[in-house]
C-alpha cells in the first residue's frame, strides 16, 4: 500500500525527527530556488505566460517573485513561480534522478503559505522536505526507464511532491493527504520533447499548480483512489510500464519498514535531499564537466600566452548521456543552447565561464561562437562517468593542451560552497532587486528563522 504508506510517513513526520544536515540542505535548496525564480522573473517565457493567462487570474493571494508588489490567485502563482524557477535551467538537480525537486515544491508552498498566512520557516521547511523526499523516492522507483522512454521526470513526480508537502502544510489528515496523492497523480505531466523550447519549464509550474490543487481538494473531500501509486493502472505502473518489478522498486524506495533505502525517519531510511546538488551553470548538468574542463583550457591558454582564436580542434569524451541529452549541434536560441555540448564547450573556452549571459540568443548565434562550436567534437565514451570529462585541445601551431576533469562543479564530490551559492544568488537578483538583493538574500539564507515564511514572498 504505497499511497497510504506516503500518506502516513508524510502525516507523522516532524520537525524535530530531521536531523541538522537535512535541515540544512532544505534551507540552501529554498534558497537556491528563490534565485532561480527571481532570475527567471524577467525572461520571454515568463512573461508571455503572464501576459497571456493574466485574464483568468483570481483575487490577489500570492506573490510572483520578481514582480514585488504584485499578487494573484494561490494556483496561477505557482505555475508562473514554477515557470520562472526554471527557465534558465539553473535550479537544483537529484542527482541519483535529475529531477529538479525544489520547483514545483517550494512553488506550490509559498503561494499557499502566503495565501493561507501564518506558517514558520521552520514549519514550511518541514513541508518542502516531506515534498522533495516523496518526490525524489517516486523518480527512483521508476528511474531510469520512465526517463528513457520520454517522461520529464522533474514534473511527472513533482506534481506528487507539492500535494504531499502542501497536504503537510495544510494539517491535512491520512485519509485527505492520501486522495491528495491520487489528484496529483493522475494530473500527470511533460514530455522530454520539448526540451529545449518554453513549454520545458511550463513542466514544473504545471506540477505546482496540480499539487496545489490536489491538496485543496483533496481538504475539501474530494476522493481518489486509495492505490492511486501501486494499483495496476496506477501512476508507478503507468507511468513506470518499461520497467519490470514496479513493486519491488517501490518497497526498496519508499521502504515500508522505513529501512535501508526507504522514506527517512528517526527509525531508519535514507535522506533524498541531501543528495541534492547545485548548478553553477545554467544548462543540463551532464554539460557541467565540459564547460569546467574548457573554462580551465581558457585560463590555461591565457597563461601560456596563447590565442582563443588560435585553436584547431577539440576533442572531448563524455558520457553517452551528454550526447543523447545535450547532442544538439546547431542551437539556434538561447533555450536550444542550454541542451548543446558543443555550445557549452565554446562558452567555456571563449569566455571562460557560463552564466545566463553565455546563454542569451545573440550569444548562441554570436559568429565567433558559431566558428569555435564547428571546432568541438565529443565522443561518447561508457567508461567516463556523468560528471567527467576528458579533454584534448590542439592550436594551430600543433601545441597540445590536455585536461581531464574527474568530477565537475556542482558534483556530490565538488559541492558548491556556501560563498558559491550566496554569489550565485546576487548575480540573478541584482538586475531585479537592485539595493535590495543583500537583505533579500539574508532572509531568505535564514528561512528557518522567519515567524511567518510569507515575509519572504513580499521582499521579492
Amino acid at each position: 500500500m504505497a499511497t497510504k504508506h506516503i500518506a502516513t510517513w508524510a502525516n507523522k513526520l516532524k520537525y524535530s525527527d530531521l536531523p541538522q544536515d537535512v535541515i540544512q540542505s532544505a534551507s540552501r535548496s529554498f534558497y537556491n530556488w528563490v534565485g532561480c525564480t527571481i532570475g527567471g522573473s524577467d525572461h520571454p517565457a515568463t512573461a508571455i505566460a503572464y501576459n497571456s493567462l493574466s485574464p483568468l487570474f483570481g483575487p490577489p493571494q500570492s506573490s510572483l517573485l520578481g514582480r514585488k508588489g504584485v499578487k494573484i490567485d494561490a494556483q496561477h502563482a505557482a505555475l508562473i513561480n514554477g515557470i520562472a524557477s526554471h527557465v534558465h535551467d539553473y535550479d537544483d538537480t537529484h542527482l541519483g534522478t535529475i529531477v529538479h525537486p525544489t520547483g514545483p515544491v517550494a512553488s506550490a508552498l509559498l503561494a499557499v503559505a502566503e495565501w493561507k498566512g501564518g506558517f514558520s520557516g521552520k514549519e514550511f521547511l518541514l513541508a518542502l522536505i516531506v515534498g522533495i523526499e516523496v518526490e525524489c523516492k517516486l523518480g527512483l522507483a521508476v528511474w531510469p526507464e520512465h526517463y528513457d522512454v520520454g517522461w520529464h521526470i522533474t514534473s511527472t513526480t513533482g506534481s506528487i511532491g507539492a500535494a504531499v508537502a502542501v497536504s503537510k502544510l495544510l494539517g491535512s489528515s491520512v485519509e485527505q493527504t492520501s486522495h491528495a496523492l491520487g489528484v496529483a497523480a493522475t494530473q500527470v505531466i511533460g514530455l522530454r520533447e520539448m526540451f529545449g523550447s518554453h513549454t520545458k519549464s511550463f513542466h514544473p509550474g504545471r506540477a505546482a499548480q496540480s499539487g496545489l490543487i490536489a491538496a485543496v481538494l483533496a481538504q475539501g473531500g474530494y476522493t481518489s483512489s486509495e492505490t492511486a501509486i501501486e494499483a495496476k493502472r496506477g501512476w508507478a505502473n503507468v507511468v513506470g510500464a518499461t520497467k519490470s518489478s514496479i513493486a519491488e522498486s517501490l518497497e526498496k524506495w519508499l521502504g515500508m519498514d522505513n529501512q535501508g533505502l526507504g522514506l527517512a525517519s528517526i527509525n531508519g531510511g535514507r535522506w533524498e535531499i541531501l543528495r541534492n546538488s547545485f548548478k553553477p551553470y545554467p544548462c543540463g548538468i551532464v554539460i557541467h564537466p565540459v564547460i569546467d574542463g574548457c573554462s580551465q583550457l581558457h585560463r590555461d591558454i591565457a597563461e601560456f600566452g596563447l590565442e582563443v582564436a588560435d585553436i584547431k580542434e577539440v576533442k572531448a569524451k563524455v558520457h553517452p548521456l551528454v550526447l543523447e541529452l545535450t547532442g544538439k549541434r546547431k542551437p539556434k536560441d538561447g533555450l536550444e543552447g542550454k541542451f548543446s555540448v558543443f555550445h557549452g564547450g565554446t562558452i567555456g573556452l571563449i569566455f571562460g565561464k557560463g552564466t545566463p549571459g553565455q546563454y542569451e540568443t545573440e550569444v548562441v548565434r554570436d559568429p565567433a561562437v558559431l566558428k569555435m562550436r564547428d571546432k568541438i567534437e565529443c565522443e561518447a565514451d561508457a567508461t567516463i562517468a556523468t560528471d567527467e570529462t576528458k579533454i584534448v585541445l590542439t592550436m594551430v601551431d600543433g601545441k597540445v593542451l590536455e585536461k581531464h576533469v574527474k568530477h565537475a562543479v556542482g558534483s556530490i564530490e565538488v559541492p558548491m560552497d556556501d560563498q558559491m551559492l550566496r554569489q550565485k544568488f546576487e548575480d540573478q537578483c541584482a538586475a531585479v532587486l537592485g539595493g535590495e538583493t543583500g537583505s533579500a538574500s539574508t532572509k531568505c539564507w535564514n528561512v528557518g528563522d522567519v515567524s511567518d515564511i510569507a515575509e519572504i514572498a513580499r521582499l521579492a
